[in-house]
């Protein structure tokens, strides 16, 4: 049954839709050349992207790529929801919409009505705005893989190399590299920066199998950190989503003792404890879209706007968290 489905769909990136204006750019050329795709031209990402008559969930089963130019909004102020890690003027930005794994807790589900892939092709108008800010500001703090896993799709548009040059000379910018993916060979090569980290959302394996679809394993994601940390590379360790299943104590603490066996705690730059949240506006759009869902439909407590675990329940969670990781880690190096 599951080969008869699998023929049933295109590949991912079997079609990429381009806009016009897109073709003027090296990246556009590099990719089209690369997936020997059909090519559908547009005049705009949003008509096809944007359409309110697509299904999220069908869409990840083969996903489409859509070539776009971004035109504003190059840069975002960082979310209140998520954490700053202490540095001043936090920003996010998103030279790629939508990510290649398919975990059952992504809030983009919730954003967006497609599930195609969107790459801007003009990440130097990114840079650019980055360049008129620091007129204005001493620092900069960019989470630079906000909405998708931009390591994963790497080898497609170098923008880890894009963004290791852009900083690599320019202690004003340090950036956050969020990832689940295990693509290192290119950062295996580079030279580790100290203003450039590396964050990996890890999770138990027996979650890693139930709910991140395509992503790599707890095994692979741990051995590609304990590579980067023998490198020299910034790490930093992300327990986000905490999710609670059943067993949670058993797993979670399991998980983090596999972890600390195989890595340095005090070599780690910080750790990252988050449990799940989500706006009331994005969750009700993923249970229209995933009915059946385990983890969306259980019955969350809403504060401010935002669902998440009732107080009691969150708190031991995020408490047994931490105290188990504190075996292996400074308290200081914790961030909840």
């Amino acid at each position: 049954m599951k080969e008869l489905e699998r023929r049933l769909w295109n590949r991912s990136f079997s079609h990429i839709y381009v806009e016009r204006e897109a073709y003027q750019y090296p990246l556009t050329k590099f990719i089209i050349e690369s997936l020997k795709a059909k090519i559908i031209e547009i005049d705009r990402y949003k008509e096809v992207f944007s359409n309110s008559n697509q299904n999220f969930l069908i869409q990840k089963k083969s996903p489409k790529l859509i070539l776009a130019v971004k035109k504003e909004n190059y840069l975002y102020e960082g979310a209140k929801v998520c954490e700053s890690f202490g540095n001043e003027n936090f920003y996010y930005t998103s030279s790629i919409i939508n990510c290649i794994f398919n975990c059952e807790y992504c809030y983009l589900q919730g954003v967006y009505n497609s599930g195609n892939i969107v790459i801007f092709v003009n990440i130097d108008a990114v840079f650019k705005e980055i360049d008129n800010i620091l007129k204005e500001k001493n620092s900069l703090y960019i989470c630079i893989s906000y909405d998708t896993d931009l390591l994963a799709l790497d080898s497609l548009t170098n923008f880890v190399d894009r963004w290791y040059e852009k900083i690599k000379d320019d202690k004003r910018i340090k950036i956050e590299l969020r990832t689940k993916s295990v693509n290192i060979a290119r950062l295996k090569e580079l030279k580790p920066l100290e203003n450039m980290i590396i964050a990996y959302t890890i999770s138990p394996d027996e979650v890693a199998k139930k709910f991140e679809v395509d992503a790599p394993s707890f095994e692979s994601r741990l051995k590609a950190i304990k590579n980067l940390i023998d490198l020299g590379w910034s790490v930093r360790l992300c327990f986000d989503p905490v999710l609670y299943i059943e067993n949670f104590e058993k797993i979670y603490g399991k998980m983090i003792e596999k972890i600390f066996t195989e890595i340095d705690g005090e070599k780690l730059l910080d750790i990252s404890i988050g449990s799940f949240r989500i706006s009331k506006e994005y969750l009700k759009r993923m249970r229209k879209n995933n009915p059946n869902s385990e983890i969306l439909n259980y019955p969350f407590e809403c504060k401010e706007g935002v669902y998440s675990y009732e107080y009691k329940r969150l708190t031991r969670m995020v408490e047994f968290i931490k105290r188990e990781v504190k075996k292996y880690v400074e308290d200081r190096k914790i961030y909840i």
